[in-house]
């Protein structure tokens, strides 16, 4: 659980009536990424999140609330924002960029089961059959551009030479001819809200969306969602598949590819945490937190044949 600014009942008052929100309820700490701070808000007339960014700009934030006005004008299920009295899309407190939110009904389910599994794959299959907006960036933020950082801080070490060899290996799949879409790049469990009723699912927070190889897309739900004891279960990773390939089918060069870019959207998320534990913030409790998904990479990396079809 992430919290980096602390709110008093008052502060929470005054920044709300920026919004036309006045009195509430309730509120509590949410939990949230490394870096934003989640309030849940409940009122007589709604429930809402109020994320504090701690590090993002205030042009950053401007473009996420664009991606999700985009998402909701193509009818895609996801957040919706709350404009302030001045119809601007976010206010400010202690010069911090703040967005509120309608709360979306529902929890977040740790593992997902064989029905939410394919509902999950449906849900990634909408998502990309969205037209990309032209301001949406054509690169993974933690993608193999910044691998290069490792020369800062680990040059030489066991992990970089771990990391040279993934990629010399997923290389040789990258390819003009596979398909691009408006990606989520981060379909975890924790970013996936489920009805309380577990007949809808609900993607949230598109803060590492990008125009990328959709492939790129599902490799990843599979590390966030398919995972049990550091080993990929290939039976749900197939129950995605067919929730996806119920709204769109892969060409054959996907399928070809899909291993591959499940060990690079892997890699993705180990050198992530490799960086941010060992370098960007460094803590020495969490500085091998990357081990669980090395393993895991190192897993499915070491299947015959294609694990996924």
């Amino acid at each position: 659980m992430s919290l980096y600014t602390k709110l008093k009942e008052d502060d929470l008052n005054k920044i709300l009536s920026e919004f036309s929100v006045e009195g509430f309820d309730s509120y509590k700490v949410l939990s949230g990424g490394s870096e934003n701070t989640n309030y849940g808000v409940f009122t007589e007339n709604g429930n809402f999140v109020l994320t504090i960014c701690e590090q993002k700009s205030k042009q950053e934030l401007n473009t996420l609330a664009q991606l999700l006005e985009h998402l909701a004008a193509h009818n895609f299920r996801t957040s919706e924002i709350i404009y302030t009295k001045d119809g601007n899309r976010f206010s400010t407190w202690n010069e911090k960029p703040v967005m509120l939110k309608i709360f979306l009904e529902g929890r977040i389910h740790d593992h997902l089961s064989d029905e939410l599994m394919v509902k999950a794959g449906v849900q990634m299959a909408k998502l990309h059959k969205v037209p990309a907006p032209d301001y949406l960036t054509k690169e993974i933020s933690y993608g193999q551009q910044h691998f290069k950082l490792l020369e800062q801080y680990a040059k030489g070490s066991d992990f970089e030479k771990w990391l040279i060899g993934i990629m010399e290996f997923v290389n040789p799949f990258f390819s003009d001819a596979l398909p691009k879409a408006f990606i989520h790049s981060d379909i975890f469990a924790s970013n996936l809200i489920v009805s309380d009723s577990t007949s809808e699912i609900t993607i949230m927070d598109f803060e590492e969306a990008a125009n990328y190889y959709r492939v790129f897309d599902i490799g990843m739900a599979i590390i966030g969602l398919c995972a049990e004891e550091k080993m990929i279960n290939f039976t749900k990773a197939k129950l995605l598949l067919k929730g996806y390939e119920s709204i769109v089918k892969l060409n054959e060069q996907e399928k070809d590819a899909l291993p591959a870019f499940t060990i690079y959207a892997g890699a993705c998320m180990t050198f992530w945490r490799h960086k941010n534990f060992n370098y960007v913030n460094p803590n020495p409790s969490m500085s091998k937190h990357y081990l669980g998904l090395k393993i895991l990479v190192d897993h499915i990396k070491s299947q015959e044949g294609n694990p996924f079809f």
